[in-house]
């Protein structure tokens, strides 16, 4: 394509916009989750043309209901874009956008991606890729969508204290919702008559017990077995029946239950060394899967 592609950052001053978060400094692999703020001269009517941006570009609002109509493909659509709304621009496409100016904060999410991410997911999921082709798609209700956008929002705002494991899941399922229900022509298989060796899973999970303290990624942990991320998450959910990031926090928090009943370390020095960002952290998890927190664990003195 020969037309100018516009980057993520360049968005705000054509959009006006006010970034109040985003997950740019934290080394996110293939995603960007902003939030911005915008306002605009009421009773004017403001009109855009932006280039083509070179990741794939989704937007959800989070204030108030605003008219809004884009041209895309020589067509009008127009909507009242309100909360559990979307719009998605494919990566590549022109986008005009038109909307009346209004006193009120406007508050949005945006969420991009890059086309690479997008295509080693279609891969691991068995689509041959000159088949994946996301449409623009405009103001429908898809709370599914919402809910894995406003959790990887609250990563967002917690500074990724679930690591990268959970972005990277949530990351996949993102695509692969998108690649269902937004994308042309492109079915989604499952992987059968496919799975992970004894001798894979068993390197998997020694390696995660090993490295337990660390902020692991599924790049690290496919590359023990040689085999591409999306693909590895995709056979060990299979076949231990939970996602390696779950895999991962319920042995943080038995290793953290051996620990409080045969060690007198604080517990804050407990969840560091099992790999929780904090002790809150620690606290949060421990009480989901056990139903007590570290406290009650603890023998007495």
């Amino acid at each position: 394509m020969t037309n100018t592609l516009l980057k993520p950052s360049d968005l705000n001053q054509r959009l006006q916009r006010t970034l109040i978060l985003s997950s740019r400094q934290m080394g996110w692999n293939g995603i960007l989750v902003e939030q911005h703020d915008y306002t605009s001269t009421p009773g004017k009517i403001e009109e855009i043309e932006l280039p083509a941006l070179s990741d794939h570009w989704l937007i959800l609002p989070m204030g108030h209901p605003t008219y809004l109509s884009q041209k895309s493909d020589a067509r009008w659509h127009e909507s009242i874009f309100q909360q559990g709304d979307s719009l998605l621009v494919p990566a590549e496409q022109l986008s005009y956008w038109c909307c009346p100016g209004s006193e009120a904060v406007q508050t949005e999410l945006n969420i991009h991606l890059q086309p690479k991410l997008v295509e080693q997911v279609a891969e691991a999921a068995e689509i041959n890729t000159a088949r994946v082709n996301l449409v623009n798609h405009f103001g429908q209700q898809d709370l599914n969508l919402q809910q894995i956008a406003m959790l990887l929002l609250a990563e967002v705002k917690s500074g990724s204290m679930m690591g990268r494991l959970y972005v990277e899941s949530l990351s996949q399922a993102l695509i692969i919702h998108l690649l269902r229900h937004y994308s042309e022509d492109a079915p989604i298989t499952a992987h059968e008559n496919r799975s992970l060796t004894h001798i894979q899973l068993q390197q998997a999970i020694d390696y995660i017990h090993t490295h337990l303290n660390r902020d692991l990624s599924l790049a690290e942990l496919a590359n023990i077995v040689n085999i591409s991320p999306t693909y590895f998450a995709s056979l060990f959910k299979q076949a231990i029946r939970i996602s390696p990031h779950q895999y991962v926090i319920q042995q943080r928090v038995e290793q953290a239950k051996v620990m409080l009943s045969k060690t007198d370390l604080a517990i804050a020095d407990i969840a560091s060394q099992v790999g929780f960002s904090s002790q809150s952290h620690l606290t949060q998890q421990f009480k989901r899967i056990t139903g007590m927190t570290p406290k009650q664990v603890r023998p007495s003195p």
